[in-house]
């Protein structure tokens, strides 16, 4: 089954987000935006939230204890080795190995939790709405498949009236974004 979808192409950032706005208020359902560079302000107006810091936090943890204890095995308990008079747990010493893999640790899982999360993986083919919005367009994509033939003429009205300027009617048949 084909969706439908209607895409808003802005030049510019503020009159981007007026409209995203100005469709919120309108209780129109926006599908996802697409922009040339990160906006913060978009993600507080979609209400979208990460829990990718979260997750990077426990990942660091996770990492700090178990360098730790592997060092403090193989260092003190597996292979003791006296040199220069350092006692068998000289911690000063692990700490430099263990900022250093910790941050290998924590930006490896992570990437690996966001490409799981996101869906990515080699070859896989991506929706994409309109090439533009990775050159210099910001883009707005609402799905039309609910509304009704007035709603979705106020829906191009009222991107056109807050700057878009191209409105495109475009059908899939598989969304993979």
């Amino acid at each position: 089954m084909n969706k439908a979808f209607k895409i808003g192409i802005f030049e510019n950032e503020e009159k981007f987000i007026s409209s995203i706005k100005s469709l919120q208020e309108k209780h129109f359902s926006i599908y996802d935006v697409y922009t040339p560079y990160p906006i913060h302000e978009v993600f507080h107006l979609l209400k979208r939230k990460s829990r990718l810091p979260t997750a990077a936090y426990f990942f660091g943890l996770f990492a700090i204890i178990a360098v730790l204890a592997f060092l403090y095995y193989t260092s003190v308990l597996d292979w003791p080795i006296v040199y220069g008079g350092k006692p068998f747990n000289s911690f000063p010493s692990f700490i430099v190995v263990t900022i250093v893999l910790t941050i290998f640790t924590v930006t490896i899982a992570s990437l690996a939790a966001f490409s799981a999360r996101s869906g990515l993986y080699p070859g896989k083919e991506n929706t994409i709405f309109d090439h533009r919005s990775t050159d210099d367009k910001f883009v707005i994509v609402v799905n039309t498949d609910t509304l009704d033939n007035l709603e979705s003429g106020k829906l191009v009205t009222l991107m056109q009236e807050e700057g878009a300027v191209e409105v495109l009617d475009k059908e899939y048949e598989s969304i993979n974004a």
